[in-house]
């Protein structure tokens, strides 16, 4: 799923990560992409109060302020955690704001011999109408599409966001489908045309649930007339059963396909998506969500999620000043995984311990100063050690 936030945590409704919440409860996604996000703080909310209701397990990635422009929004990633490990963190800078980069592996029987890497980009392009605009969104599309040369041509790569356009003969969406590309592109539900004010795409709206944004004091108004929220995969999606793309499930989560110009939860626009999650959509957003749905033919090991009140696990790191080599021993009687992270939270590297395994990791390539190591599910706290 993707899905843009509006300016949360601060924008009315208070409290909207409970409505997120719900929302969420009716598809609990395993990868989770966000933009217009404007903190940690808020980033926290989502994870411990929308998406790890019952159980312990999602995280989410490193929150970066954008280092693009002046704006302070967002974008971010969230996933389940017992299925899949976060191996990488990048920032794209733009003229505008930053593309988020995310490499996501999937835990997997054969996660040794054939990992099963997905390459996400999160980008949240120039907003409005206009050549100006139009040439802006194409130069953030560029930083994009130049980055593809430096994967593997044969990356499975979703690129996802608010791409705020409006046609599929604007500038932006030609260069990200075009097939001369590092990795070619494509646009799952293939639907050509200028989308912006069309009912003949009224099925495929995400933006905007409202037509008007007056009781909330944010967001746009208008109603739902515009495409502007997408999900890309790379071609090989269609066809590799590695990780493919199950046909038909590529939705504007909560529009039935009768809701032109209306407000998501106006009682015409009735359909599959219940009045329930239309009334929480139109609360939380002027955007819609969109979501997908993934295939694979190898064998997922779901990670344990340990109860914190049942199993403790434990670790230790017998020197804590070190200069090039850092030694972490699993005291437990079961596997555990670990995380690196630096004192700004982001991640280094991630660490699995078989029963009373140890490790001796390189770190000499760190710059000098303080790290830290904590399990994934960050049930005993953390241990700190320095480099120098």
């Amino acid at each position: 799923m993707v899905y843009n936030l509006l300016e949360f945590p601060e924008a009315n409704p208070q409290n909207r990560e409970l409505i997120l919440r719900d929302i969420l409860t009716e598809f609990p996604p395993d990868i989770f992409m966000v933009c217009e996000l404007q903190s940690d703080l808020g980033a926290d909310f989502i994870l411990n109060t929308a998406l790890n209701v019952n159980n312990i397990l999602y995280d989410k990635a490193t929150f970066v302020p954008n280092q693009s422009g002046n704006a302070n929004l967002q974008q971010l990633l969230f996933f389940r955690k017992d299925k899949f490990i976060l191996e990488a963190e990048e920032i794209l800078q733009t003229n505008i704001r930053d593309i988020n980069h995310y490499t996501l592996t999937l835990r997997t029987a054969d996660i040794q011999n054939n990992p099963v890497r997905i390459e996400i980009f999160i980008g949240h392009l120039k907003s409005s109408e206009g050549g100006s605009n139009e040439q802006q969104r194409l130069e953030m599309v560029l930083e994009f599409t130049s980055k593809l040369e430096a994967l593997d041509p044969n990356a499975f790569v979703i690129f996802a966001g608010d791409f705020n356009i409006y046609s599929s003969t604007e500038p932006a969406y030609i260069e990200l489908l075009d097939t001369t590309n590092a990795i070619t592109m494509l646009d799952p539900i293939d639907t050509p045309g200028a989308w912006s004010g069309n009912i003949n795409f009224q099925d495929i709206h995400t933006q905007s649930t409202r037509v008007s944004s007056g009781p909330f004091g944010a967001g746009a108004g208008g109603g739902l007339d515009d495409r502007f929220d997408f999900i890309l995969l790379s071609e090989n999606m269609l066809s590799d059963p590695t990780f493919r793309y199950i046909p038909n499930t590529y939705k504007a989560f909560g529009n039935n396909g009768n809701c032109f110009d209306q407000s998501i939860n106006n009682t015409q626009c009735f359909g599959s998506f219940n009045a329930t999650l239309r009334e929480n959509l139109y609360n939380m957003s002027d955007h819609l969500p969109v979501i997908i749905e993934f295939e694979t033919d190898q064998e997922i090991i779901l990670l344990n999620t340990p109860s914190p009140k049942t199993q403790m696990a434990t670790f230790s790191i017998p020197k804590t000043i070190v200069s090039q080599f850092l030694e972490i021993q699993n005291t437990n009687d079961h596997p555990i995984e670990l995380q690196m992270i630096s004192t700004l939270g982001q991640h280094i590297t991630h660490i699995s311990l078989k029963s009373r395994e140890s490790v001796t990791l390189d770190v000499s390539y760190l710059p000098t100063g303080v790290y830290y190591v904590t399990d994934t599910f960050k049930i005993t706290g953390v241990k700190k050690f320095i480099k120098q």
